[in-house]
């Protein structure tokens, strides 16, 4: 697995940023001002450093742009990065002051000179996140990334902010890893296995096979699966960080490979579908940072593991399976499968657990893309009260989301002749005919979100924060709604 970089945080001494190789980051603020450690900079670069943030360039800067004096004399370095950042900034300037560091780290040694800057541990996520990499399978030689040292006036205090947010970015670089990894490798019984290692940080997993999810009548999800040698499995995940009778849920679709099933998917793009257990790898990454972090509320994560592939035995369009609710669903397409995975976790996880609330994750449509694009997940709820928090945990963290409408009027579309329901409700509004699917599995009681990130799992090109492929969407954003809303 990834492991993002884990910096060495030092009390500052100027005298050794002469000596310093690599790169070397200072920070100025809206009006140019330097601080202790840019002062040495300035004096060590004969006055080059004092020049360049009283340039016009430096003024057109926003807050958490980063620009580079190239070989500084006076200094060993390859480049000083000069960071404008704000004297005010928030969380989201100050990663993206970190993310604009890591782009340009290029493997270099990097000597981060934060001094008594408040939000260093903020820029440190940021960094960590824009330099991840995913090479698991590549068979180059390694090659050396180079440390980073931060240089403060108080290490003891940033140190210990800063553990919180590394926390976070071993979450999300799960979800990356996870997204990321071949299906070929990823099978549903490797990916359990990896969930099941988190049991070393002390969430209780439970791995339930296919034997088990017969006996509970989770048919909808079987059904999915049963053209594959991959065994279908579901894998309950309990992190219990406080007394709280009733948990709160997260709900993951893990379809490691969808080829579309007998409603097999064109050729082109298909390599794509590795991220389709996008929304499974999502609530691993959140459960691994409620545990590094020792979050104090009870959560609870579940997510389907089944791979859809066209054979013998596969499911066929117009099938009538029957979930674990008791409904029954006319499959009219076997490519609407993700949606059948979720109902019968849905219903898994109220009849077991009676959450407090739950979220769902799924790359469910290529509706939503076409909708919202690669910018924001799309949101459908049930609930007032969570929806907003949760839009207002997804703008704080700087990740995009678009509350879409859920309506009875839609339910039209999923009329079947034979059975209680179609799995789909044919092109118009193809991604809320699916949330009106997912919905008849919640008990109106309970408070709902479901998350469609098909355009926001993986991307083609780099983000501010990612570079291409998987993004880990999704994990700051329900760790700051469990955090505010779920702890203590």
């Amino acid at each position: 697995m990834t492991t993002p970089v884990k910096p060495q945080i030092v009390e500052l001494d100027v005298e050794a940023i002469a000596e310093a190789e690599g790169r070397v980051v200072v920070f100025s603020d809206e009006k140019g001002k330097l601080d202790q450690a840019g002062r040495r900079v300035n004096r060590l670069t004969r006055g080059a450093l004092d020049r360049f943030v009283g340039s016009k360039a430096y003024a057109d800067m926003s807050s958490g742009d980063a620009a580079d004096l190239g070989f500084p004399s006076g200094m060993k370095a390859d480049a000083v990065q000069v960071v404008k950042l704000d004297r005010k900034a928030d969380a989201a300037a100050a990663r993206k002051a970190g993310a604009a560091i890591g782009k340009a780290k290029s493997g270099k040694e990097l000597m981060i000179l934060a001094g008594n800057l408040k939000l260093t541990h903020e820029v440190l996520l940021g960094l960590a996140l824009r330099v991840y990499a995913f090479t698991d399978h590549m068979t180059k030689d390694d090659e050396d990334e180079g440390g980073v040292t931060v240089m403060v006036t108080k290490p003891d205090e940033v140190a210990r902010a800063a553990a919180d947010v590394a926390a976070l970015a071993e979450g999300v670089f799960f979800t990356r890893d996870l997204v990321n990894a071949p299906s070929n490798v990823l099978t549903t019984t490797e990916f359990a296995d990896q969930l099941a290692r988190l049991s070393d940080l002390g969430v209780k997993v439970e791995v339930l096979d296919e034997e088990e999810l017969d006996r509970l009548g989770m048919r909808t999800l079987l059904g999915v699966g049963q053209g594959s040698e991959s065994p279908s499995k579901v894998v309950v995940m309990h992190w219990q960080g406080s007394d709280a009778e009733q948990p709160f849920a997260l709900i993951g679709k893990g379809v490691v490979f969808d080829t579309g099933g007998i409603s097999l998917k064109p050729a082109a793009g298909m390599e794509d579908m590795t991220m389709d257990m996008g929304g499974a790898g999502v609530v691993a990454g959140v459960m691994k940072a409620l545990a590094l972090r020792k979050a104090k509320a009870n959560v609870v994560g579940l997510v389907g593991l089944v791979e859809n592939m066209p054979d013998g035995k596969a499911q066929r369009p117009g099938d009538v399976v029957k979930s674990m609710k008791g409904d029954t669903v006319e499959v009219i397409n076997t490519d609407a499968e993700g949606r059948l995975v979720l109902a019968d976790v849905l219903w898994y996880a109220q009849d077991r657990f009676k959450p407090c609330g739950m979220v769902d994750l799924a790359t469910l449509t290529g509706a939503i893309i076409i909708g919202l694009g690669h910018h924001k997940a799309g949101v459908f709820s049930n609930d007032d009260g969570i929806c907003n928090a949760f839009l207002k945990a997804a703008e704080s963290e700087g990740e995009g989301a678009w509350r879409m409408p859920l309506d009875p009027a839609y339910d039209k579309q999923l009329k079947s002749n034979v059975a209680d329901m179609m799995n789909v409700g044919g092109r118009p509004a193809g991604s809320i005919t699916a949330a009106q699917f997912l919905q008849r599995f919640v008990e109106e009681d309970c408070p709902w979100i479901h998350l469609d990130i098909a355009g926001v799992a993986s991307v083609k090109s780099g983000t501010d924060f990612a570079p291409k492929g998987a993004t880990g969407w999704g994990v700051l954003a329900l760790n700051r709604l469990i955090a505010d809303r779920y702890e203590g």
